[in-house]
């Protein structure tokens, strides 16, 4: 079998137009973006930061620092971590951008709750099980955009073709 069959057919039922026009929106009404994600999603956020500030001029914050991350997991505990890194980073007019592929990582849920109970300004990325608990609890969510597959790479990619919609 092809590789790329699962790739393709995710991209043809991937319906990414009614949740990307939302993105759109909240992403040209804020200055600060903050985006989350766990392993190759935090690579995601990591690449698409720089593209945000290069070609739009967005102040972009992401959790890579090593020295950071390791001190906010030792501080607060893992599933605490981006919920704190949230607390000391969120300014006024921020975006802040939640990708789980699963959608059960309870580092997101966590800073997803955080997001709700501040009124922050946040959207969600997942895939996985439709009724994922990250996309079943984003209530306030700006969108909420969903991928049909249960392959990492195959979520991961089209969440950053999603993201990089706007460049």
């Amino acid at each position: 079998m092809n590789p790329f069959v699962e790739y393709i057919e995710a991209l043809q039922g991937a319906h990414i137009e009614e949740e990307f026009e939302k993105f759109c929106k909240a992403f040209d009404n804020c200055s600060r973006i903050i985006i989350l994600g766990n392993g190759g999603s935090n690579s995601v956020a990591s690449h698409v930061s720089q593209d945000y500030m290069k070609f739009h001029g967005k102040k972009v914050s992401i959790l890579s620092d090593p020295s950071m991350l390791t001190m906010l997991t030792n501080d607060f505990g893992y599933e605490y971590a981006y919920q704190k890194f949230l607390e000391y980073y969120v300014e006024r007019d921020t975006l802040v951008v939640i990708m789980s592929s699963g959608g059960e990582s309870k580092n997101m849920l966590n800073a997803q709750k955080w997001c709700e109970k501040n009124k922050i300004s946040y959207g969600v990325l997942s895939g996985f099980k439709y009724d994922n608990t990250l996309r079943t609890n984003a209530t306030s969510a700006l969108w909420n955009y969903y991928i049909n597959s249960t392959d990492y790479g195959v979520v991961e990619c089209v969440h950053q073709i999603f993201l990089h919609g706007v460049i």
